[in-house]
């Protein structure tokens, strides 16, 4: 019965669940990284809308805004930037097309690229360890505004007070993650609605009182400006550049879902929210000081509608982060480890939970999510290139069955178990970024170029080119082209 169905441990005997009631959001979801099969499929494409777009109404959205204000860029100069990072949120729309191609999330699919085993290294860094960080960022932005809504309470935010509300935040995040799917599918229209009413509210606060011909006392020009326009957009951009998951939330549609329905919904969720969001901090940042973003705030909205925006803002982070550690649960199974995919989750919570107290207690937060945004651009952007070049190239085609097998016969096992075109690729890619870097250091390239940081462009292009020059041959390639 549907009632007693178990949370499946990732392999073969994760396959063998009732082929009904797999996905109610009522259950704990059925399904870790094994195959869905075409019996068990459902929804429409324009379910993916309120996914992303309760996702990327959040806290974090707002202090990227602020600080490219706080930066040095004109506010129009802002805005634009905040348009051309988003554009990225493409990519995992196109990403999402895998999923019902293959009835399998990212971390499974990416075994055509990576091979079984390579790929275990790739979910281990680009999957777990990214996911995790974004957690962590993610629950730290959430936890400043928790902190203010429990002192207006009367609650003075002392440290073990801190401790627990991230604790609780943290909790709630994970009921959703472990429950899966079906929840979130369910949850996340109601939870766009809400927030978009709250920030519509913000909205008209924060336009009342933004200057929109703001400018900086001394505008930056030629490569200090070019260079400071690449790394905002570098940081805008790594929102969606990290999101190489997202077949993780399209797997359950079916085969026949239309691709082009996929992209849109998915990227059009997503862009929407982030670019109003981004562009509501950037506005904010030319009345208030946006060094404390939570507290700035405070100053132009209404002051019964405070309370109001701190719950906002704590719902909108829950919303990105439960999907961020669904699919670090996931990923954590495909590294091999034989755990159920809920207790992978509550793993991942609990090292978000101290990453994030860290974050808070010890470091910088502001200068933390700049860094941090900015240097894992260089490993997620050739990953997301090279997982998106992939699916252009077998045309979305993907053998999840095939994809399911992780014997050394299997048809993705390659070279010892890895794919020697994606791992160069990574590899070179990531090195090619490496040299163009200018945040935590300075690499040569971008020393040459007085600054400029080119690491994103040129670590995507080259390992995207590579890939797709390397894979021309390949046999698991040619015959998904060749399927009819």
């Amino acid at each position: 019965m549907a009632s007693t169905i178990p949370d499946p441990l990732p392999g073969p005997q994760g396959a063998q669940v009732a082929l009904q009631d797999t996905d109610r959001h009522g259950r704990i979801e059925a399904h870790g990284i094994d195959h869905i099969p075409e019996s068990e499929r459902h929804g429409h494409p324009r379910e993916l809308f309120s996914v992303w777009a309760a996702a990327n109404v959040n806290y974090l959205s707002l202090v990227i805004g602020g600080a490219l204000v706080l930066m040095g860029l004109t506010l129009w100069q802002a805005v634009a930037v905040t348009v051309v990072g988003n554009l990225f949120w493409l990519l995992p729309g196109l990403l999402a097309t895998s999923g019902p191609a293959a009835g399998a999330p990212s971390e499974v699919i990416t075994r055509a690229v990576y091979g079984v085993l390579g790929n275990r290294l790739n979910n281990l860094v680009g999957g777990w360890l990214v996911s995790v960080c974004y957690f962590a960022l993610n629950l730290a932005a959430a936890a400043t505004a928790a902190f203010a809504l429990v002192e207006k309470a009367g609650i003075t935010a002392t440290t073990p007070v801190k401790v627990a509300v991230i604790v609780v935040i943290a909790a709630l995040t994970l009921v959703i993650s472990v429950y899966g799917h079906g929840l979130i599918i369910r949850l996340y229209l109601p939870i766009t609605l809400v927030l978009a009413g709250a920030f519509t509210v913000v909205a008209f606060a924060v336009l009342r009182h933004a200057d929109f011909s703001y400018a900086p006392a001394e505008r930056p020009g030629g490569a200090e400006l070019w260079a400071l326009l690449l790394a905002g957009t570098t940081m805008i951009a790594s929102g969606p550049l990290s999101y190489t998951t997202s077949a993780d939330f399209s797997r359950y549609l079916p085969r026949t879902a239309s691709r082009k329905a996929i992209i849109g919904w998915n990227a059009l969720g997503a862009f929407l929210p982030s670019v109003v969001v981004c562009s509501l901090g950037a506005f904010a940042a030319t009345a208030v000081d946006m060094t404390d973003p939570q507290t700035a705030l405070q100053e132009l909205l209404p002051g019964w509608f405070v309370p109001v925006f701190l719950l906002a803002l704590v719902l909108g982070t829950i919303s990105i982060n439960a999907l961020t550690a669904y699919s670090a649960g996931l990923a954590l199974q495909a590294v091999g480890l034989r755990i159920r995919r809920s207790v992978s989750v509550l793993f991942d919570g609990a090292v978000a939970v101290a990453l994030t107290l860290y974050g808070l207690l010890v470091s910088n937060f502001l200068d933390t999510v700049s860094n941090a945004l900015q240097v894992i651009t260089v490993l997620i952007g050739p990953l997301m290139a090279v997982y998106a070049t992939d699916v252009v190239l077998r045309r979305c085609r993907y053998d999840g069955i095939a994809l399911s097998d992780e014997t050394p016969d299997s048809s993705f096992w390659y070279t010892a178990g890895v794919n020697p075109a994606g791992a160069l690729a990574i590899v070179v890619g990531v090195t090619a970024a490496s040299l163009c870097v200018n945040t935590l250091y300075t690499g040569p390239v971008a020393a040459a170029l007085d600054g400029i940081d080119l690491s994103l462009p040129v670590g995507m292009v080259v390992a995207a080119t590579l890939y797709a020059l390397l894979m021309r041959k390949d046999r698991t390639l040619l015959a998904a082209r060749a399927e009819a």
